[in-house]
């Protein structure tokens, strides 16, 4: 396991240079540049100075040259300096991280804890109509618009019933608050934007989940484990329900970027400054080191999410053994 582990994050290398190397290009293909927002809006600037910009930047060489320099900057963990206020990428993104990271820890969270059993619960009965109502519940999920259910939730629960606030992540009068009462205005803050968060997410795992019951509940080994008179609940639960789980495993191996990328829509909707709308501003700007740090981060976690995945397929299921081939 050591040695297969060991040559994934090696062959990983050439990967995420290959990343980096289309990301670099592909956002410079976008019409306008830094230096031409700033001159847009402000007609005092003179070409001599958009022009100065681009050599500051180092806009003004050849695409390669511009690759070559980020890739040894990087090679230190140094993603430069945005070009929108100045300030390091990586102290932009530690400014937004935590609360990405919470919010999508709990929307994935309350996910697992519901999609699962309801998975498991619409396999068991099949076709009854506990499964279909279940069915239809999800399937809701799956066609609403995440920006709709949140614009409706905060006119009902905010504007209308005034139970729970639609935007920030603090009340105004946060300062005068304290202990519990600071505690609770924060989770107040947090239950629209992770609702909404999780709404859609738990449709598909618990589609993957009951599809996938399904299919192991076929198995010739839970017929002979039936057959010795085992309980139902025991054939589920210690049987069935482990071998279930692979493909949540590869679900949640691929939500691993999406912690730290957080969601454009939600965090807009309800001005939370996180990650999801510093890459948002980032690409309007046309900021490239912050664009091009978060997508690196980004790739970094998409790869290392695959490799846990492939780790506990072999944790659950022991027939599985990872080799070097």
């Amino acid at each position: 396991m050591v040695r297969y582990i060991l040559f994934r994050i090696v062959n990983s290398i050439p990967l995420l240079l290959g990343i980096t190397l289309i990301t670099f290009f592909v956002i410079r293909l976008a019409p306008g540049n830094p230096t031409f927002y700033e001159g847009a809006f402000n007609p005092k600037v003179k070409p001599e100075a958009l022009k100065k910009l681009e050599r500051l930047y180092g806009l003004d060489k050849p695409l390669y040259q511009q690759y070559l320099t980020w890739l040894r900057r990087i090679s230190k963990l140094d993603f430069g300096r945005s070009f929108v206020d100045g300030k390091p990428v990586m102290e932009k993104i530690k400014e937004r991280l935590p609360i990405t990271l919470l919010i999508n820890v709990l929307s994935l969270t309350l996910i697992l804890i519901f999609a699962i059993p309801i998975g498991i619960i619409s396999a068991v009965k099949r076709n009854s109509v506990l499964d279909k109502g279940l069915t239809v519940l999800v399937f809701i999920g799956f066609s609403m618009p995440g920006y709709w259910l949140a614009l409706l939730l905060m006119i009902l629960l905010g504007i209308k019933l005034r139970l729970l606030p639609i935007s920030g992540l603090e009340s105004l009068n946060v300062g005068n608050l304290s202990g519990l009462a600071l505690f609770m205005d924060r989770v107040k803050h947090l239950i629209l934007p992770v609702f909404i968060s999780a709404f859609g997410g738990l449709a598909g795992f618990s589609r993957y989940m009951r599809q996938s019951m399904l299919e192991v509940l076929h198995q010739d080994y839970i017929t002979t484990a039936r057959a010795k008179g085992l309980p139902e609940r025991t054939v589920i639960m210690k049987h069935a329900f482990r071998n279930a789980l692979m493909p949540i495993i590869t679900l949640l191996g691929l939500s691993v970027p999406g912690l730290i990328g957080g969601s454009v829509i939600f965090e807009t909707i309800f001005a939370i400054p996180g990650m999801g709308q510093l890459f948002y501003e980032a690409a309007m700007a046309r900021d490239y080191p912050t664009i091009m740090g978060i997508l690196t981060i980004g790739a970094v976690l998409t790869l290392l999410g695959n490799l846990l995945a492939d780790i506990t397929y072999a944790l659950i299921d022991p027939r599985i053994r990872y080799t070097k081939e």
